[in-house]
């Protein structure tokens, strides 16, 4: 992949001298002030490569600073490197994305597709050759640290001073327990009858899941969670922490952070701990939109924006009784405005026209610890 054009790295305000590695925005885990803030997050999850992606043209016009994948950036589903790495091939030669990659920095982390198989965690015995092809798709350097994580999480500072914005990517995948099956799910659920056409069409049938409260349950793994609260000690005015799964959704039916409880209740008290402001969550997976509110027992109200997918639609609903508003069930990505005299996100959804779905303003001193 070629590198980063001139113009976009110009867009930034950075130097050419930082040589960024391919469509990346800067140096994993590491601070760049640039001349300018920034004023537009876009980001998306579940893009199938064989699929039209009319979505970009809508991105495109939306014209953001930054573009955040969130997962299932591909659908893989193998243990064949090859046929990821095709998969890889197939989303590089899509039209849109080829216009985004040369204009736009993007940052991305992983879901279970792109990692290799449904609903995988770490037990995934292909998940070493999964992270060399993810790294050398997104372009990381060869002698980036990043690449001696324990999985994909990065995270990155863009910003003067009073203007910092932090972005944080976590890996739900590579250090991941099993996770909990409800074997008492009614057999004519929606979810069930779902279940089984993927068995008509020769796939495994996920879920349907359960809370897991026991203490050896987790999604991080303790070497993220220690990164991670390094991360939220960093000073910085917004925070965007990309998830691949939901964060505050209430249903425990299919894969989200409901489902590892004690993960759950460890994140809203390191935000707590570390004092940390700003913090806005931005997750994918689902294949529909949402925005999820949570108000009790966290440091402050706290925000989920769901985006999903970018080609994929699922039309079966879903309850969550944190839901604000609707969800919306077709093609979607996420925009996050930041208004700095203001003092004010604008949290968006918009569709494939560009049509607004989502529209939520959050003023930056509501997102302080109490």
């Amino acid at each position: 992949m070629a590198r980063l054009p001139s113009a976009a790295l110009r867009r930034l305000g950075l130097a050419l001298a930082f040589a960024l590695p391919p469509v990346a925005l800067a140096a994993p885990d590491a601070g760049h002030e640039r001349a300018l803030p920034l004023t537009r997050i876009a980001f998306g999850s579940c893009a199938e490569q064989h699929k039209p992606q009319p979505i970009w043209a809508a991105v495109e016009a939306a014209d953001p600073d930054l573009f955040l994948f969130l997962g299932d950036n591909v659908y893989g589903d193998t243990r064949d490197r090859g046929e990821l790495e095709q998969a890889y091939a197939a989303l590089a030669a899509q039209p849109g994305f080829q216009r985004l990659r040369d204009t736009t920095p993007v940052m991305a982390t992983w879901d279970d597709h792109d990692y290799g198989e449904n609903d995988a965690g770490a037990d995934y015995p292909m998940k070493e050759a999964s992270r060399e092809v993810f790294f050398d798709f997104w372009g990381e350097p060869g002698d980036s640290p990043r690449r001696a994580h324990d999985g994909v999480y990065t995270s990155a500072i863009v910003g003067p001073p009073g203007q910092r914005v932090q972005v944080i990517l976590l890996d739900l995948r590579w250090n991941r327990t099993p996770i909990a099956r409800n074997t008492a799910f009614p057999d004519d659920d929606a979810h069930a009858r779902w279940g089984r056409r993927e068995a008509r069409e020769g796939r495994p049938v996920p879920g349907p899941y359960a809370r897991d409260p026991s203490p050896a349950a987790t999604m991080l793994g303790e070497a993220q969670w220690a990164w991670l609260e390094r991360q939220l000690r960093e000073p910085a005015e917004v925070r965007l922490i990309g998830s691949s799964l939901q964060v505050l959704a209430d249903f425990p039916g299919w894969e989200a952070w409901v489902n590892y409880p004690r993960d759950q209740a460890r994140l809203f008290q390191l935000i707590r701990d570390t004092r940390a402001e700003g913090v806005v969550f931005l997750s994918g997976d689902t294949h529909y939109g949402e925005l999820t509110r949570l108000d009790a027992n966290v440091p402050y109200p706290m925000v989920d924006l769901t985006s999903s997918g970018l080609t994929e639609e699922w039309h079966v609903p879903v309850p969550n009784a944190l839901r604000v508003g609707r969800a919306h069930h077709r093609a979607n990505f996420g925009l996050v405005e930041i208004d700095w005299a203001r003092r004010e996100l604008r949290l968006g959804l918009r569709d494939a026209e560009g049509a607004s779905l989502i529209e939520e303003r959050v003023l930056l001193s509501s997102l302080r610890p109490r």
